[in-house]
């Protein structure tokens, strides 16, 4: 489903700013796969959703989506296989519209080659009842405003809206780290739910050691641009959170010992 080779990106290239936030990313994830991303700020987690959502082009290297050729696709002509829910609650909805106007638009995403449906009855009732599944009395309150909402209402919609329209990949973006813990707990049910029935393949950036080891199939850990572990679904069941940590003190201990390493060989040359 997801097929990525050798994906190199340099933000600000040749400045004082430069950021090499991708380097050599080899990727594949089957269609139906459920992925969890972790790693320490800066490690690339979100820069490679963006890259799969087409937020910006890539310097060099190859993205595959659905058999397709998506590299040098923008992020407006992947919707269609594309759905992301970002970190931030107040993203991914239009505060000014109503529930069923932002579900309905969300719905209508990526079937510009259909005769467009108006928010008629049918589709009022087929939004009802998908809003009565997110388990917070929200199904009567389709024509209120949805910035009127809580984040945990308009996170738990958001997801909502990037699923109703069955997108071929579904992006997460730390998706609860903004939210009260009764709200993530709740939202990630929802996930759970929502990929358990339709089958989604699933990205999901988290810094919940927790999430990584509950949710998906597999766990990726990224660092400095750079996948640096696939753990499988096996030794997922044999880690702990602990193990996880464990890990990532390992690869703070070994850059230091670089680090000190480097600076004695220029004291040394200097």
């Amino acid at each position: 489903m997801i097929t990525i080779t050798d994906l190199h990106k340099k933000f600000y290239p040749g400045t004082a700013n430069e950021v090499y936030a991708l380097r050599g990313i080899d990727l594949r994830v089957n269609a139906g796969d459920f992925v969890t991303i972790i790693g320490t700020n800066g490690s690339g987690k979100s820069t490679l959703l963006n890259a799969v959502a087409g937020t910006f082009l890539p310097d060099s290297g190859k993205i595959e989506i659905a058999g397709q050729d998506t590299t040098y696709r923008k992020d407006y002509q992947r919707v269609k296989f594309v759905s992301r829910v970002f970190q931030n609650p107040f993203m991914g909805t239009a505060p000014d519209m109503t529930i069923a106007e932002n579900l309905h638009t969300a719905w209508l995403r990526g079937r510009h080659k259909k005769p467009k449906i108006g928010l008629n009855g049918e589709r009022r009732r087929a939004y009802r009842e998908a809003v009565a599944q997110l388990e917070m009395q929200l199904e009567n309150r389709l024509d209120h405003l949805i910035g009127t909402l809580s984040g945990g209402q308009r996170q738990a919609l958001t997801l909502l809206m990037a699923v109703i329209s069955e997108p071929k990949v579904l992006l997460l973006d730390e998706h609860t780290a903004a939210l009260d813990p009764k709200s993530a707990a709740q939202v990630i049910k929802l996930t759970k739910s929502f990929i358990g029935r339709s089958g989604f393949t699933t990205l999901m950036v988290t810094h919940s050691m927790q999430q990584a080891l509950d949710l998906g199939a597999r766990t990726i850990m990224m660092n400095k641009g750079k996948i640096i572990d696939d753990i499988p679904l096996a030794e997922k069941n044999r880690l702990t959170v602990d193990d996880l940590l464990n890990k990532f003190a390992e690869i703070r201990k070994v850059e230091r010992l670089t680090d000190d390493l480097l600076q004695n060989l220029q004291r040394e040359y200097v």
